[in-house]
């Protein structure tokens, strides 16, 4: 990488409501933990500085900017890069500027107004001892022209420099970046202009920065990847070295320079430079070629067949292919003394290619995957060689036990890190899910081990997980412990479990950090100062978790029972269903994906976005259509081979509500009791909002009004390990994270088919319900489906009540276990709640007093009680 380069500063610009749908929707919905994670992902795929916009008609974006700019300020592997605060609204950015630690950037200033207000501007961002990004506009408009973004530039410079004595360090000059290409004449020569303004400004202008938007210079082409990257790359290529240092770039959509086909990179050089009159026509005339991710060109091309072995083994593994790698795996083991030489070698060197290429953010998970799948391939090919000699395995990094812990069954983001750390050369031993404490541990000694991953994704997973660093403490080890899951954070770790274990404790959030994680861990020479940095980081962590304060007010449990939800029970007359009792059911794969959410499904890989606008993103479209045409080739398969047997089981009954409880009954009369299901309600300061239970949304016992209530339980298929299991035999790791991930899907799906069919036919008070899946998804229809385990009912044990009254296990196959997670993994369960006003809410932080009441409802003792509740009691 040249100097130009390396020194170069990418902006991420994802923590922006202005231009991510999916940060958008966070803040609207004040999930800023959430909005946090965009944040942070933005910072480990590469960008050493992020932008920040709250600008939305239906936000207060003051209060917005100042909540997040603090939570970010108690996370510091967010916080350790620059902030710069964009908005259009001074108020806004001065805010933002109250609450950054360390040194901000203001997005931007400009003399659009005048020159008094941009000195007003500029004296107090000076003040507050940040930068700022100065936009080539004055009173007259935009600059376009290479003459008026020199002036405009330097008229900046002199005022900012000479009036308000702001550091030339300090301004960062946006000379605006145009589309070109666009059969314009007048904009033939945008990107000309651009290089050669950068180039006047850096060399008469001391000290100053040039940053801009890259995306813009391709607009013209929007659809069409292959030439969007090749014009990102070729721009960069000639503006970086023209003194461009920063700029909002995602390493994921740029082309390498020398690898994009000559034959488009000629053509695009021509649009760039504006080297002749007809080079918009030739570039517009080349592109079809290569249209919608296809890179025809490249597909057709096989040169690289005439490459070194090694190269070739090389080039398999980082695109993913295994047409040819047995093959060239047998003519290197021919030409190498040993057989391993070739797995230390080439093998290795190619891994080491595609760990490289996805710590720097342009490999995606997904294709990362695709590498592991080639390189197990290859191994395999030469094991019996390997074998025949005696002489054992490769050296690797280091050996990492990995294990789902005891009453856990979830295990696709575990899987994921395995092959991440296997593309490194981590020797990973996978104990698979449900791995008690004890066999752990003696794995881990009789292995001898150097680390040991701990996953999980249900709440009493974050206690067994406790339960292990305390018997580590007790048995003497001291290798390094690492923590992830869903329910993991930073704060339970440092919090919780590093407690309880004097060797290192380290929380990975997700695949992209666990290589770094482990390669710092590993290395004697690293391992002293990261492990010093851990602990002052999670001291810190503690820290602010002890200072933490809810932003509402706690309330006693008579004042929130006082305060519920008045389902209007004098007047509201509870809808009969069409059918009472036990219905099992079952669904074909080829009902069931009509019913997909695939937004979550490309999370899953690693990839940001909502479905369908995921298919055409700039950054990752490419890959999220291969990833989705992978995904329906498999449920092709599935439905073809019906391998995969979803089934379900639902249940509607004669309910009241007593109190915080709700009786089921399985007589009209209700008489017969079979259960009561516990539940819990909101404890903090609502103001003119009830205090929600669900209880509060099925009748009281003393309203005389007959009501019910629905449980469901439904899996895409008890086939699912077994099938899964089935691909990682033979080393396609890929397809069996793949059909975990689909099965997944197909869990959800039937969740949402079910309900459709029980609003529509079984209770069927929604009879004339025509909704779409997009509006299903959005959840638009009357009544709600909560899950135990999850926001409104967040006690795992009530599960257990699910299964008793619908015989879940005999109907389908699922099972709970000791912690009360499902088995299969696809899973989903709940309850049916039909009241037109019920609606889904966050228990959140419950107090002493509704503790004690719930374990005395439970049966419980106040220990065993905390022991199941304690992610919602409040410190």
């Amino acid at each position: 990488m040249s100097e130009e380069f390396s020194t170069f500063i990418n902006i991420g610009e994802r923590t922006n409501v202005t231009g991510s749908a999916i940060f958008k929707r966070l803040i609207l919905n004040d999930d800023f933990e959430a909005a946090l994670d965009v944040a942070r992902q933005q910072v480990e795929n590469g960008a050493q500085i992020i932008d920040i916009n709250m600008d939305e008609a239906m936000l207060d974006s003051k209060q917005a900017m100042i909540t997040f700019l603090n939570l970010i300020a108690s996370e510091p592997d967010i916080s350790k890069v620059p902030i710069m605060l964009d908005s259009s609204k001074w108020e806004v950015i001065e805010a933002g500027l109250k609450c950054v630690q360390g040194k901000a950037i203001v997005n931007s200033i400009s003399l659009k107004e005048g020159e008094e207000q941009f000195i007003q501007q500029a004296r107090l961002i000076k003040q507050y001892g940040a930068a700022t990004v100065v936009m080539a506009f004055d009173e007259k408009g935009q600059a376009d022209t290479e003459d008026r973004k020199v002036e405009i530039c330097t008229r900046s410079y002199e005022i900012l420099t000479q009036v308000v004595d702001f550091p030339p360090e300090d301004i960062i000059f946006d000379p605006n970046i145009f589309a070109v290409a666009t059969g314009i004449e007048e904009h033939d020569r945008y990107a000309v202009d651009f290089i050669e303004a950068t180039r006047r400004i850096r060399a008469t202008l001391p000290h100053v920065h040039v940053s801009g938007g890259l995306s813009n210079i391709s607009f013209s082409f929007r659809g069409n990847n292959p030439v969007r990257e090749a014009m990102h790359s070729v721009f960069l290529y000639h503006a970086i070295r023209a003194g461009m240092d920063m700029g909002i770039v995602n390493a994921g959509q740029l082309e390498v320079y020398d690898e994009i086909p000559l034959e488009l990179r000629d053509a695009v050089e021509d649009v760039i430079l504006n080297r002749h009159p007809e080079a918009t026509e030739k570039l517009l005339e080349l592109a079809p070629k290569y249209q919608g991710g296809g890179k025809v060109a490249q597909k057709e091309d096989l040169q690289w067949r005439d490459w070194p072995v090694s190269k070739r083994l090389e080039h398999s593994l980082v695109k993913g292919l295994t047409d040819f790698i047995i093959e060239d795996t047998e003519e290197a083991r021919l030409a190498a003394e040993r057989p391993l030489h070739v797995i230390e070698g080439p093998l290795m060197d190619g891994m080491n290619v595609v760990g490289d290429l996805f710590g720097e953010g342009k490999m995606f998970l997904p294709q990362v995957v695709k590498s592991a799948r080639v390189m197990k391939k290859a191994v395999a090919h030469l094991q019996p060689f390997i074998e025949a000699e005696k002489n054992g395995g490769a050296s690797s990094n280091g050996k990492i036990l990995m294990a789902t812990v005891k009453g856990d069954v979830h295990d696709i983001g575990k899987n994921i890190v395995g092959v991440v750390l296997q593309c490194n050369n981590f020797e990973v031993i996978d104990l698979g899910v449900m791995v008690p404490c004890a066999k752990i541990l003696e794995e881990a000694k009789a292995q001898n081990v150097d680390m040991i991953g701990l996953s999980g994704l249900i709440t009493p997973s974050l206690d067994e997980m406790v339960y292990v660093a305390s018997e580590m403490e007790r048995l003497g080890f001291d290798i390094p412990l690492l923590i992830g899951g869903a329910t993991t954070s930073k704060a339970h770790t440092a919090v919780k479990i590093e407690q309880n274990y004097s060797g290192p404790v380290v929380y990975v959030p997700n695949a992209s950090r666990a290589v770094g994680v482990c390669q710092k861990l590993i290395s004697a020479e690293t391992r002293p100062a990261y492990v010093a940095e851990l602990d002052a980081e999670y001291a810190k962590v503690r820290e602010q978790h002890g200072k933490k304060r809810t932003r509402t007010k706690p309330v006693t449990l008579e004042q929130a029972r006082a305060n519920r939800f008045d389902g209007d029970w004098a007047n509201y007359i509870p809808p009969e269903p069409k059918k009472l009792g036990v219905t099992p059911v079952s669904a074909s794969i080829a009902t069931l994906r009509k019913y997909i959410d695939w937004t979550p499904f490309f999370m899953t890989w690693s990839l940001a976005g909502k479905y369908p606008r995921i298919l055409d993103d700039e950054i990752v479209g490419q890959e999220a259509k291969s990833l989705f045409a992978d995904a329906n080739a498999m449920l092709d398969e599935l439905e073809k081979a019906q391998t995969l047997q979803p089934k379900g089981v639902m249940g509607i009954f004669p309910a009241q509500a007593c109190g915080d409880d709700i009786h089921v009954f399985a007589d009209q009369q209700r008489i017969q009791k079979l259960l009561t299901t516990h539940h819990l309600r909101q404890q903090t300061e609502k103001g003119d909002r009830p205090n929600y239970c669900l209880s509060d949304f099925v009748a009281p016992q003393d309203s005389n009004v007959d009501d019910y209530i629905g449980a469901f339980a439904v899996t895409a298929g008890v086939e699912e390990d077994e099938l899964a299991k089935a691909y990682s035999d033979v080393g396609d790791d890929y397809n069996a994270i793949m059909l975990k991930a689909v099965a997944d899907r197909l869990a959800e799906g039937f969740a949402e088919y079910l309900h459709e069919q029980v609003r529509t036919q079984l209770w069927g008070y929604a009879a004339d319900e025509a909704l779409d899946n997009d509006a299903l998804i959005a959840e638009k229809y009357c009544g709600i489906r909560p899950a135990p385990g999850y926001a409104a009912c967040p006690e795992h044990t009530e599960k257990q009540q699910i299964w008793d009254l619908l015989d879940a296990e005999k109907h389908t196959g699922m099972q709970l276990t000791d912690s009360y997670a499902m088995w299969p993994g696809a899973s989903v369960s709940g309850w049916y709640f039909s009241h037109p006003k019920s609606q889904y809410f966050a228990v959140a932080k419950i107090q002493q007093d509704q503790l004690q009441d719930y374990a005395r409802r439970k049966g419980w003792s106040v220990e065993e009680a905390t022991k199941w509740l304690m992610p919602n009691l409040s410190d």
